[in-house]
C-alpha cells in the first residue's frame, strides 16, 4: 500500500489502523533546535478528541501521545521525529459484520477491490481516526511557521447557515460566530444523531500572515497543493478559492487580488488567503448512528484537522523556498 506519505522537504509519512493497537506518524525534515511544548500538542489533540462535543463522537479515546525519537531536552533534534497514540476504546466485535458485508458510503467495498484483503475492525487506514496523526504533523509544522494564523466559519451545517464575517475571531466551537448559532447547532447535531441521521458542512477559511513567494509556477501551484492536502482528508468533497462560485459570474474587468484569494500565478502574494471547503455527511446513519460512536457532522472536529494539513502544506513551502534562495546566492 503506498499514498502514506506526504509532503517533499517536510514529510509525514503516517501509520496504523483505527482499530488496531495505535496510529502515528514518522515526520522527517523538521528543522533542528525549535521549541517543543507538549501541552500545546496535547492541546491540539484535544480539538479533534472525540467524546467530548455534543453531536460528535462518544469513542472514548485519551489520545496520549507517546514521542519515540526526534526531541532531546524539549528541543526537535532535526532527526526524524516518530510520535504514537495508542487506542483505548477500539470496539472491533462492533464491526463484526464486516467480515461478510461492507457498508454503503465507506470504501470497505474499494479498499477490497484495490487490495483483496482488508482489516474488518472498522475504517482501518480509511477511518477519520488516521486524522490524529495529521494533527500531530500539523503541530510540529507550526513550529516552522508560528506567525501564521487560520480561522475557519461554518458557513453551513445541514438547514443552519451563517453569513461569512470577515477577520472575526472568536468563533465558537461548532464555527459559528455567535454564542446562540453554536447552542443551536449542539441542538441540531445532538438531534439528528438521536435519529440516526447526518448533514455536511461548507466550512470558510482565512489564512493569515502567509509569506509571500510560497508556491510553483507550473505543476507545484500552492492552490494545487492545498487542495491536494486538503482533498485528501476523508469526506472533503469540493474546495474553492477567493470569490469561488462567483467566478463563473464575473468580468475579466471585476478580477482583482483580492477575488484571487492571496494566490497568483501558484504563488502566494502575501495577503490573505481565503477558501472554502465542502464536506459530505458521514457516511454512518441509522441504528449505529445511533449507539454514539460516530459523528453526525464532521465539523467540529475536523476544523484542527485542516488546519494542520494548511501549517504542514505552508511550512513545507516555506522551507522549500528558503533553499531555493540558499541555492541562488
Amino acid at each position: 500500500m503506498r499514498g502514506n506519505s506526504f509532503g517533499k522537504l517536510l514529510t509525514m509519512s503516517t501509520f496504523g489502523e483505527s482499530h488496531g493497537q495505535g496510529l502515528g506518524v514518522v515526520l522527517d525534515g523538521v528543522p533542528a533546535g525549535l521549541d517543543f511544548d507538549s501541552q500545546r500538542l496535547r492541546m491540539w489533540l484535544e480539538r479533534r478528541r472525540p467524546g467530548k462535543i455534543a453531536g460528535a463522537s462518544e469513542r472514548q479515546e485519551l489520545d496520549q501521545f507517546e514521542i519515540l525519537s526526534g526531541i532531546y531536552k524539549e528541543k526537535t533534534l532535526g532527526t526524524p521525529i516518530t510520535v504514537i497514540v495508542r487506542n483505548h476504546d477500539a470496539k472491533s466485535s462492533d464491526y463484526n459484520f464486516l467480515q461478510t458485508e461492507n457498508r454503503l458510503g465507506h470504501a470497505d467495498q474499494t479498499t477490497l477491490l484495490k487490495f483483496g484483503h482488508r482489516d474488518p475492525r472498522g475504517g482501518g487506514r480509511a477511518s477519520g481516526r488516521e486524522t490524529v496523526a495529521r494533527v500531530i504533523s500539523g503541530y510540529f509544522a507550526s513550529l516552522v511557521l508560528p506567525s501564521l494564523e487560520i480561522k475557519i466559519q461554518t458557513l453551513e451545517m445541514g438547514e443552519l447557515s451563517s453569513a461569512f464575517i470577515k477577520g472575526h475571531k472568536d468563533f465558537g466551537i461548532y464555527g459559528f460566530p455567535s454564542f446562540d448559532e453554536n447552542e443551536k447547532a449542539k441542538e441540531y447535531l445532538s438531534d439528528l444523531r438521536a435519529k440516526g441521521e447526518s448533514v455536511g458542512c461548507r466550512l470558510a477559511v482565512e489564512i493569515k500572515h502567509c509569506p509571500a513567494a510560497l508556491g510553483e509556477p507550473v505543476f507545484d501551484k500552492l492552490k494545487a497543493e492545498l487542495a491536494h492536502a486538503l482533498l485528501s482528508i476523508g469526506g472533503c468533497m469540493g474546495l474553492s478559492f477567493g470569490a469561488g462560485n462567483n467566478f463563473s459570474k464575473m468580468k475579466g474587468s471585476e478580477i482583482n487580488q483580492l477575488n484571487l484569494g492571496g494566490i497568483v500565478g501558484g504563488i502566494s502574494n502575501g495577503e490573505d488567503i481565503y477558501l472554502e471547503l465542502l464536506f459530505k455527511p458521514p457516511s454512518t446513519i441509522g441504528d449505529k448512528a445511533k449507539q454514539g460512536r460516530h459523528d453526525a457532522c464532521l465539523a467540529p472536529r475536523v476544523f484542527v484537522v485542516v488546519e494542520a494539513m494548511i501549517h504542514f502544506v505552508l511550512a513545507d513551502q516555506l522551507l522549500r523556498q528558503n533553499a531555493f534562495q540558499l541555492n541562488q546566492k
